[in-house]
């Protein structure tokens, strides 16, 4: 999928009123799902997307970044997630709770299965039920 039908799927699906908007969503969570995902994920996963979409997966942090371990799924729950997400989206939560399952759709579309998969094996069950299981 290339950046600009990533972003106009974005738009289209939220919907929302700009591109501008439907980046700032994409950003804000492609930027928080990294701080979820181990490095080696955050690559694998950034190898499938458009270089514009790939730099948030890589770059993600302001600060120091973390080592990965079992207990940071626990430490990072979906709130946090929707937290930070608001943050960095400049928008109430709700908002960009509703913001982060689109985006998150439009990632499922963009990704093989194989890699969806492994960045769901990452993150702890309740972001599976948020963002991935098909109703």
């Amino acid at each position: 999928m290339k950046y600009e039908e990533f972003i106009e799927q974005v738009q289209k699906r939220a919907p929302l009123a700009s591109q501008d908007e439907a980046r700032r969503a994409t950003r804000a969570t492609l930027e928080t799902l990294a701080e979820c995902l181990s490095k080696e994920e955050r690559h694998d996963a950034a190898s499938q997307l458009p270089r514009g979409l790939a730099m948030y997966l890589q770059q993600p942090f302001l600060g120091p970044e973390k080592q990965p371990s079992p207990s940071r799924k626990k430490d990072f729950s979906l709130d946090d997630f929707f937290e930070r997400m608001s943050i960095r989206e400049d928008m109430p939560k709700n908002t960009a709770r509703e913001h982060a399952r689109v985006v998150m759709s439009v990632l499922s579309d963009a990704l093989s299965c194989g890699e969806l998969e492994d960045i769901r094996a990452e993150l702890p069950i309740e972001f599976y039920y948020e963002f991935f299981e098909r109703k």
